[in-house]
């Protein structure tokens, strides 16, 4: 007999809500009790190709966007799961630096900005520098992810080349 998941009166623990998927599957869904434990665990399933821990990290509303290096706006939850499970298919691992975060916040919405150094493995290893926007709303299930727009940068030459700039 399955155990039940739900504790006393039915409440379920708060780190564990149920969410159903298309295939009419129940997964547990990890609640984020923080913006940075969101973003977090959403790197932590990128550098290890861990496509249903990345979407976890993923709000299930349709009003979300990723924008990947050179690639065009992909909107809604559907062609966001799509594009991340094309990016994850080939297995390779990503190692992932985060650095240079500047964040700003709200108690409902926080905004990332962080530089990615990003090095692959394999017969053709490959390094990168990103430059990538992380933006977090919270809801009922914690903090979800509804926005990651990533842009390539110039290598970095040295500290000074780092230093914020206004451009316009």
């Amino acid at each position: 007999m399955a155990r039940d998941p739900t504790g006393p009166r039915g409440l379920r623990p708060p780190w564990s809500l149920r969410s159903t998927h298309n295939n009419n599957t129940t997964l547990s869904r990890p609640v984020f009790t923080t913006a940075l434990e969101a973003e977090a665990a959403f790197y932590r399933a990128l550098s290890e190709g861990d496509f249903e821990a990345l979407m976890a990290v993923w709000s299930e509303e349709e009003e979300v966007v990723c924008v990947q290096p050179g690639g065009p706006r992909i909107v809604g939850l559907a062609a966001v799961r799509e594009i991340w499970r094309q990016i994850l298919a080939d297995g390779a691992r990503i190692r992932i630096d985060i650095s240079h975060a500047v964040t700003s916040s709200t108690a409902m919405m926080a905004m990332h900005c962080v530089l990615e150094r990003l090095a692959t493995d394999g017969p053709t290893p490959r390094t990168a520098t990103i430059a990538a926007t992380n933006v977090f709303v919270r809801g009922a299930d914690g903090w979800r992810m509804v926005l990651h727009h990533a842009s390539p940068v110039p290598e970095i030459s040295g500290p000074e080349d780092s230093t914020p700039r206004v451009l316009h």
